[in-house]
C-alpha cells in the first residue's frame, strides 16, 4: 500500500515568556574550566571538557530505518529513557538527545521535526511544536496498561516512509522525565531543536529556551549539562540567558550549504562561537578530516572540539581523533567504542608493539592526545576510505 504525507499544520504557535520569568540556577559539578580566564571566573561551570570523552548519540544510538539488519541500529527506541538508562552501563561522560517544545510550553525528547501516524492508509505528518504533551504522549508504546498509542512512522533523507519499529520499545518522554529517570552522574548534551525550514523571531526563541531552561535548573541538580545548536541564533541566545552550563555550536562543517553563511564551515562555527562567548563546537566528523588545520585554529581560540557522525563508531576514527586533540566523540556504537578506548588508552606495557591497526606498527596507541602526524593520517585514509569518497 502506498504511503501518502499530508501536512496538518505548517507553523508551530508560539508564545511569549513574561518578562519576570525568573530562572533558579542550580549549583552544578565544575567539569569544565573556562573558555578565557574572565569567562571562567563569570561561569559557575566552565567550559573545557576533561580528558576524552564519549557521548551516546540519542542514548544507545540513534535508529537508521535503512539499516534494519543492523542490531545496534534498532535494537532501542531511540531518545528514551530506556535507551538513555541502557547507554549508561557503558562507561560514557555522556548521552546527547534533541528537545523541542509543545505548544502548551512542555520541553520533550524528539528528533525529527515532524511526527508521522497512519490514519485512513494516508500518513499524516504533525509538527512536534504544534502539539499538545497530551497529545505528543498519545503516539507510541503508551505508560498505562491497556491503553493503545498511535504507531509511529518515520520518514527518510530520500522520503521514503517507514513504520518506526524496534526490538526494544518504550514510552516516548518528556525534559523532566529524563531529569528524574536517567542514571546519575551521566551528563547530558541537549540539543536544542529547531526547523531548517523556518525562520524565528528572538521571542520564539526565547519562549522555548526559557521552557527548557526551567526544566534544566529545577531538575539537572549537579548533573553535567552542555547545550547545543545547529541554529546560530539559539546558541548565542541560550548564552545569554544562562551562564550556569556551556554551549557548544553544531556544525555539519560545509557538507550542505545554508542561506545562513554562519552555518557553513568550520571557520564560521569559530566566527559564531567567538562573537556569541559560546564554549565549543560539536562538528560533523568529516569536516575535521577534511580540513584537520582547523581544529588547531579551534584549540588556539581555546574553543572544546566534540565530533558527530557514522565514521566514529569506527574504533580507528576515533582513536586518530584522540591523537589530534578531539575533545570527545557522540556515537552510535556505545559498547563497541567504550571498550575499544578502554584497550586503546590503558597504560601501554613495555613489550607492546602493535598499534591499533594491528600488524602495521607504524601506528602506536599508547600516546598522548595531539601527536598528530601525517603518516598516520595517511594510514587511517588507507583503512577508512568513506573519509575520501563520502
Amino acid at each position: 500500500m502506498a504511503l501518502k504525507a499530508v501536512h496538518v499544520s505548517d507553523l508551530p504557535n508560539l508564545v511569549q515568556v513574561p518578562d519576570n520569568a525568573a530562572l533558579a540556577l542550580s549549583d552544578a559539578v565544575r567539569l569544565f574550566k573556562g573558555v578565557n580566564e574572565d569567562d571562567c571566573d563569570k561561569m559557575k561551570c566552565g567550559c573545557k571538557l576533561p580528558n576524552f570523552v564519549v557521548m551516546g548519540h540519542r542514548g544507545s544510538g540513534m535508529n537508521n530505518m535503512l539499516q534494519s539488519s543492523d542490531h545496534v541500529k534498532k535494537s532501542i527506541r531511540e531518545n528514551s529513557i530506556l535507551s538513555f538508562n541502557a547507554a549508561v552501563k557503558f562507561p560514557i561522560d555522556f548521552i546527547e538527545f534533541d528537545v523541542q517544545v509543545t505548544r502548551d510550553g512542555y520541553p520533550v525528547i524528539f528528533h525529527d521535526v515532524f511526527i508521522l501516524a497512519e490514519y485512513k492508509g494516508a500518513i499524516f505528518e504533525k509538527r512536534v511544536t504544534d502539539l499538545t504533551i497530551a497529545e505528543f504522549l498519545s503516539y507510541g508504546p503508551q505508560k498505562e496498561p491497556g491503553n493503545v498509542g498511535k504507531p509511529l512512522f518515520r520518514k527518510t533523507k530520500d522520503g521514503r516512509i517507514f513504520e518506526w519499529k524496534v526490538e526494544k520499545d518504550d514510552p516516548l518522554c518528556t525534559l523532566q522525565e529524563v531529569m528524574e529517570k536517567v542514571e546519575h552522574p551521566v551528563g547530558f548534551n541537549i540539543e536544542l531543536k529547531f526547523d531548517d525550514q523556518m525562520v524565528y523571531t528572538e521571542n520564539e526563541f526565547t519562549r522555548v529556551l526559557q521552557a527548557i531552561l526551567q526544566v534544566v535548573n529545577k531538575y539537572a541538580q549537579d548533573r553535567p549539562i552542555i547545550f547545543s545548536s545547529f541554529h546560530p541564533d539559539a546558541a548565542q541566545l541560550i548564552r545569554k540567558l544562562q551562564t550556569l552550563y556551556p554551549v557548544f555550536f553544531l556544525t555539519n562543517g560545509g557538507s550542505q550549504i545554508y542561506v545562513d553563511i554562519r552555518r557553513n564551515s568550520l571557520e564560521d562555527a569559530i566566527n559564531v562561537c567567538l562573537t556569541g562567548g559560546l564554549q565549543g563546537i560539536v562538528s560533523e566528523v568529516r569536516a575535521i578530516f577534511r580540513n584537520p588545520g582547523a581544529v588547531t585554529r579551534i584549540k588556539e581560540s581555546k574553543l572544546s572540539l566534540v565530533t558527530y557522525g557514522q565514521l566514529n563508531n569506527v574504533p580507528k576514527v576515533v582513536y586518530m581523533q584522540h591523537r589530534m586533540a578531539v575533545d570527545g566523540v557522540i556515537v552510535d556504537s556505545v559498547q563497541e567504542i567504550t571498550e575499544a578506548i578502554s584497550e586503546c588508552f590503558k597504560p601501554a606495557k613495555d613489550s607492546e608493539e602493535d598499534g591499533l591497526f594491528g600488524e602495521e606498527k607504524q601506528m602506536q596507541v599508547k600516546t598522548e592526545p595531539g601527536t598528530f602526524l601525517q603518516q598516520e593520517f595517511s594510514l587511517l585514509l588507507k583503512h577508512v576510505p568513506e573519509l575520501i569518497h563520502s
